[in-house]
């Protein structure tokens, strides 16, 4: 960990990309006066106003937040994603774990759901199609009830509001060798199937949305665990567990209902 008072002066080997049809390769910048206080993001920040003062094209990297909790600042950071730190989003990093004279290799998503869009952007439309499709709850629920009308076993809830912690920032689908999305599926639907409004739909909502995943080009689950170790929110893969669970139930019940639909059953 560098000083806490120390300036740095890095060389970046950045994606650079014009656009998704082109081909894209690493570039090298320098990168002069990051103080140690910076986050990772406000570096980038300072990259890009020195690109700009000697007339170059800024780099195209995605934020927002920039508090951990919108899960924009999606980069693989010398092959990690996020920095590769625990429980810590790209926009939560900061340079004081940098060394001065440090390489850094920076990079989008790797993964055949998430194009790249321009440089360090990717397109995670893939994500909001497999929530479209069973995300939810669509039982008018009315209007807010009071807290104690329906009661919720405090083990239930916690782990409800454990999966609820994602933030969609595709960093288990980055480092999955698979480019498998389970983790983000299995956390919307632990969410939602913890907690009684989400019962009625629980199985019809599990086959569409592994569907729905399976249709938008992620790779296969084969229990590598690297995005458990990924996760900026630390969700743990016992909600992937759960999902193949219910998925099996899910399997089963359309299967007996065909049965008998054509009188085999």
């Amino acid at each position: 960990m560098s000083d806490s008072h120390e300036e740095l002066d890095l060389t970046l080997h950045v994606w650079r990309q014009p656009d998704r049809a082109a081909p894209g390769k690493m570039v090298a910048y320098k990168v002069t006066g990051v103080s140690t206080h910076a986050s990772f993001l406000e570096m980038l920040d300072i990259l890009n106003e020195q690109l700009v003062a000697r007339g170059e094209e800024p780099v195209a990297f995605d934020h927002d937040c920039r508090e951990g909790i919108c899960g924009m600042c999606s980069l693989m950071i010398n092959g990690r994603p996020h920095g590769g730190m625990r429980a810590t989003t790209t926009c939560q990093l900061h340079m004081r774990f940098f060394k001065n004279g440090d390489e850094i290799w920076i990079e989008p998503w790797r993964a055949h759901a998430f194009p790249v869009i321009k440089d360090l952007c990717v397109d995670r439309t893939a994500f909001d199609k497999v929530i479209s499709i069973g995300g939810f709850v669509s039982a008018n629920c009315g209007s807010a009830p009071d807290a104690n009308d329906l009661l919720v076993p405090k083990e239930a809830a916690d782990r409800a509001m454990d999966a609820a912690a994602c933030i969609g920032c595709g960093a288990c689908v980055a480092a999955c060798p698979n480019g498998s999305a389970m983790l983000f599926v299995a956390a919307k639907l632990s969410h939602l199937h913890h907690l009684p409004q989400g019962q009625p739909e629980r199985l019809a909502r599990t086959g569409a949305m592994v569907s729905a995943m399976d249709e938008a080009g992620f790779g296969a689950c084969s229990n590598h665990y690297e995005c458990e170790a990924a996760c900026p929110k630390d969700i743990s893969r016992d909600v992937i567990a759960e999902l193949n669970r219910d998925y099996a139930r899910s399997a089963f019940v359309h299967r007996e209902r065909a049965n008998k639909a054509d009188g085999s059953g």
